[in-house]
């Protein structure tokens, strides 16, 4: 998936806010108030040219699995590294591994809201988040 694609989907997911909180570089994908994805350019990594890339949450032992099956899948850039992955967009991940990724990042945040907002979010959005 490219950068467009990926703002696509990211978008798609049920109540999912863009903001720029830290400049016009980096677009912020929230839900509920709190960040799921970023998408930005630039370099994030020596072994890399400048390029187009996203971060998303993950589960750690995930993310530390995904590092090692994709080179594009580094430690989180300025992001807590045990939680969260940067994805080099470079089309050598599959557009299916892509949306698992966005998929689970967003799950992984709506898990972690209030009891309340997490209820909300289950019983308006089942097919998205079970």
């Amino acid at each position: 998936m490219n950068k467009d694609e990926c703002n696509q989907y990211l978008l798609s997911k049920p109540e999912a806010e863009l903001d720029y909180p830290f400049g016009a570089d980096v677009a912020v994908y929230k839900v509920a108030g709190k960040m799921f994805a970023t998408l930005s350019y630039g370099k994030i990594h020596p072994d890399f040219p400048a390029c187009d890339n996203m971060n998303l949450k993950c589960v750690p032992e995930q993310a530390i699995e995904l590092r090692d099956v994709f080179n594009a899948v580094i430690a989180g850039y300025h992001m807590n590294k045990k939680h969260w992955n940067s994805i080099i967009l470079d089309g050598t991940i599959p557009e299916g591994e892509m949306k698992r990724m966005i998929d689970m990042s967003y799950a992984l945040v709506i898990a972690g809201l209030p009891k309340t907002k997490q209820n909300y979010f289950y019983t308006a959005y089942p097919e998205v988040l079970r």
